[in-house]
């Protein structure tokens, strides 16, 4: 009893160790981990199988064509034949999909919105790796990307690349500078785009 009591005794003179810079770095890492591309994976389970492990390992949500409920639970994400799934919706609302993870997304034909909000590690490069994948570009319908702090005018301006994009909410995105210009890059190369700004 009399160790325990010198012990934290002399704990309590040590000075506060700055857990968060440590925690920060820990989590960036962790979260690097849950992002990491399994090629073998994909392989073996086919794309859409290989992408809804990833983004619900990392916090998002999908939904499957012909299903009215968001899969939110890793542990039970559907079983049966491999192709029966197909990934229509993506919510990585307070996820931590990274860009490095987007390779993912590479397989995937019917994926029609997507809804990027409060994602951290979401940045220019990402929106960039999105509008390249030539799946995407046919199938992607919606889109909303809201209060991600790093994404750029630049990156948003890729997106025109998603030649069947009917609608793109943009919403608390303090890195967009210039909204006019961005309005009138979508007017020109996506007329029938309807897009949505609430940005300050």
């Amino acid at each position: 009893m009399m160790l325990f009591g010198k012990v934290s005794w002399q704990l309590c003179g040590l000075k506060k160790i700055p857990w968060s810079c440590d925690s920060r770095y820990f989590w960036g890492w962790l979260n690097a981990v849950f992002n990491k591309v399994d090629y073998e994976r994909i392989r073996d389970v086919g794309p859409e199988r290989a992408a809804s492990e990833w983004l619900l390992r990392c916090g998002a949500m999908v939904r499957y064509h012909g299903q009215e409920r968001w899969q939110k639970d890793y542990n039970h994400l559907p079983t049966g034949p491999l192709d029966k799934y197909k990934i229509q919706a993506i919510d990585a609302t307070d996820s931590c999909i990274m860009g490095i993870g987007f390779d993912h997304m590479e397989g995937l034909q019917y994926v029609e919105k997507i809804r990027l909000c409060k994602c951290h590690y979401i940045e220019d490069a990402c929106l960039e790796r999105i509008s390249q994948l030539e799946n995407l570009q046919k199938s992607l319908l919606e889109m909303e990307i809201i209060s991600c702090g790093n994404v750029t005018d630049k990156g948003v301006i890729t997106l025109h690349h998603l030649r069947n994009l009917k609608y793109l909410l943009l919403s608390d995105l303090p890195g967009i500078r210039d909204k006019e210009h961005l309005v009138q890059v979508f007017r020109t190369l996506l007329p029938s785009l309807e897009l949505k700004l609430d940005l300050k």
